[in-house]
């Protein structure tokens, strides 16, 4: 049986319209009543051109067709079909070959023909025919081809292999027995898993033997054992640099250590010098050596036995100009007494300890009578004016705090009568008991006489 598309001189992916010139074109040809001295063959063959365009012009025809092609062209589809493929488990063996040479006996030899033999079959089985479509297989090379540019490629390509063949030799069921599209999908979708076994068992059959050539191939080998011994070499490299590095960075830390060590004994003797310089020519020193001089002579002065001032003594002479009584804290120089002045903390707790004074002196009455006349006038200007030079200060909750305390304090005063000397509990038992007892009277009398000799004084005053 000859092939469709070789009758009607088209490709396998050939249209519509090109299936219809062909098909015209050579029915004009082969056309019997044009061909009269040899009618017989002319009309067998436009029997052959006459069956290849009923089957490729119809799409169910054709599909079929494409798949059964190579069962049909090598004896049909009823059981009669045999594969005629390269039986691949006879290469299983170190017996297929002899020796690992070139010769036609040899290892490389062997196996090159054997693999250009299977990419015959497969492009056999090739549906498309266009050679700028076709995949290129790679070659199996000599003995001495290169590992990069041959060998690699080459098992890179054979260990993924997938066959091209469609295996529709191996359907139980021919579609175009069947009653009806039910049983047809059904006979198609048994004969696709018939078909997908099939094509299982062929890639894997061809990996494995990729496999078993790999593992004897001398070039692979002689790769492998290349890049052992650059990875130890790489390895070996890498260690040794490692280990430069640590010896390097200890040797740097231990250089730093000793230049910083050298370095600080250099500044500190040349501060030493610099600082004696100064003593002699100035015959000033710090106040650190101040204070060591003076708790040096405090001891040897009282292991000698000598007078040493009381612990009073010391301390009115430390807190002599160095004490602030408003936050009750001392201070070690001036400058620190200076820099706690300008503090807010500072100025609140004075303007704290002011107002509490302030209130005391009208509490107790020491601001009545200081001072006669302009004298008297003066003091409240000069007060006033304090006032508003005084800046505003905002208590803390703790200062709120005293202060209430003392506002209570001072509210809590106790009410007596000035002539009996009696304690009362609220103003209004005051108040009855000088009305009853007839003590404002007396009181009101003292107070007239007080005022009379006061009066008397003022005008000796101003005579």
């Amino acid at each position: 049986m000859k092939c469709h598309y070789e009758i009607l001189g088209v490709k396998r992916d050939a249209g519509e319209d090109d299936l219809k010139k062909a098909y015209r074109k050579l029915a004009l040809k082969w056309h019997p009543d044009k061909n009269l001295d040899s009618a017989e063959e002319a009309a067998e063959h436009f029997k052959l051109i006459q069956a290849a365009y009923d089957v490729l012009s119809d799409p169910q025809e054709r599909a079929w067709y494409d798949n059964h092609r190579e069962a049909l062209l090598k004896g049909g589809v009823s059981g009669d079909y045999e594969d005629d493929s390269i039986d691949l488990l006879q290469y299983f063996t170190v017996t297929c070959y002899s020796g690992f040479g070139d010769d036609e006996k040899g290892f490389y030899t062997v196996y090159r023909n054997l693999f250009e033999s299977i990419v015959k079959e497969e492009m056999e089985h090739a549906k498309v025919e266009d050679e700028e479509d076709e995949e290129e297989f790679p070659p199996f090379g000599d003995s001495n081809s290169d590992y990069e540019t041959v060998v690699h490629l080459f098992y890179g390509y054979w260990q993924s292999f997938c066959t091209r063949k469609n295996f529709a030799w191996k359907e139980e069921y021919d579609t175009r027995q069947a009653s009806n599209r039910w049983e047809k999908r059904a006979m198609e979708k048994e004969n696709k898993k018939t078909r997908d076994k099939a094509r299982k068992e062929r890639n894997e059959l061809v990996r494995q033997l990729v496999a078993f050539v790999r593992k004897r191939d001398r070039r692979v080998q002689a790769h492998r054992k290349l890049v052992e011994e650059q990875n130890a070499e790489k390895v070996k490299k890498a260690e040794e640099l490692r280990r430069q590095q640590k010896l390097s960075q200890a040797k740097l830390a231990e250089e730093y250590k000793e230049q910083s060590w050298a370095a600080m004994s250099e500044l500190e003797k040349e501060l030493q010098q610099i600082e004696a310089q100064y003593g002699e020519e100035f015959g000033d020193v710090s106040e650190s050596e101040e204070e060591e001089n003076d708790m040096d002579t405090q001891e040897k002065n009282g292991e000698e036995g000598g007078d040493q001032p009381d612990g009073d003594e010391l301390t009115i002479d430390y807190y002599d100009d160095l004490y602030c009584p408003a936050c009750d804290k001392s201070f070690k120089s001036d400058k620190a007494m200076k820099n706690h002045e300008k503090s807010k903390k500072h100025r609140e707790m004075v303007a704290l300890l002011r107002q509490q004074l302030e209130e005391e002196e009208v509490c107790l009455g020491l601001n009545l009578d200081k001072k006669a006349g302009g004298e008297e006038g003066n003091d409240q200007e000069e007060v006033e004016e304090e006032e508003e030079e005084k800046p505003r200060q905002r208590l803390s909750k703790k200062q709120k705090r005293k202060k209430k305390q003392k506002e209570v304090v001072h509210k809590e005063v106790i009410l007596h009568c000035v002539i009996c000397d009696e304690e009362f509990p609220t103003r209004n038992k005051l108040f009855d008991h000088l009305k009853t007892s007839g003590h404002s009277t007396a009181l009101s009398a003292s107070a007239s006489h007080s005022s009379t000799s006061k009066s008397k004084k003022d005008k000796k005053k101003n005579r």
